[in-house]
């Protein structure tokens, strides 16, 4: 039975967060809230919980997890970015956007696109996903909390606890997050290619 984690969304208690970042130390796989929907997030590094969200959300060995990163200082450490493609994601974060980069070492293999060797990252503009990230002092490894066959993430902490009670440890619930995931642009071959169109305004890469 997962838990329950109740989080103000303005001025996070800290005990609450420091109970979460301790469960996703001890391997959890949690459900959490973020600027543009909730997503399932884990430690770096977690097999178990990755194959847990493979599982989940029905995902091949080509999809993107992302790495959700506090701020650039921390992504720097696990994508290659070059000066054009530095000025462009920085003049979106933090936000709503997903960005598919060349992996530097850091990123375990097993999350690695087989053929392309990159990864996705983001640094969100959230307040409770922020306090969670500054207090565990690493990026979480993520995915979008969408269902297989469902058109649209699931919004509403106490729903995703009824649903998957069973399959993941944790809920953190601050509130109605959107129902648009990210907007994805891969920069791995230099010029920004919109992946998919979300929650973040894609014009300034058109």
């Amino acid at each position: 039975m997962a838990k329950y984690f109740d989080v103000h969304p303005d001025n996070p208690q800290r005990r609450i967060i420091g109970s979460v970042v301790d469960d996703i130390r001890s391997g959890a796989l949690v459900a959490y809230p973020t600027d543009s929907c909730f997503a399932l997030g884990c430690q770096l590094g977690n097999r178990a919980a990755l194959d847990r969200i493979r599982t989940i959300r029905h995902l091949d060995d080509k999809h993107h997890f992302t790495l959700v990163c506090r701020d650039f200082a921390q992504l720097g450490q696990f994508v290659h970015v070059d000066n054009d493609v530095f000025r462009a994601v920085k003049a979106a974060t933090p936000g709503s956007y997903t960005f598919i980069l060349p992996a530097t070492k850091e990123v375990p293999r097993q999350l690695l696109h087989p053929k392309k060797k990159t990864v996705g990252v983001r640094i969100p503009d959230h307040v409770v996903t922020q306090a969670i990230l500054a207090e565990l002092g690493e990026p979480l490894l993520s995915s979008t909390l969408l269902l297989p066959d469902e058109e649209e993430p699931l919004t509403q902490g106490w729903e995703i606890k009824e649903r998957l009670d069973h399959v993941v440890d944790a809920v953190v619930d601050s509130g109605d997050c959107g129902t648009r995931p990210t907007t994805v642009i891969d920069f791995s071959g230099g010029e920004a290619e919109i992946v998919r169109r979300g929650a973040g305004d894609t014009t300034r890469f058109e």
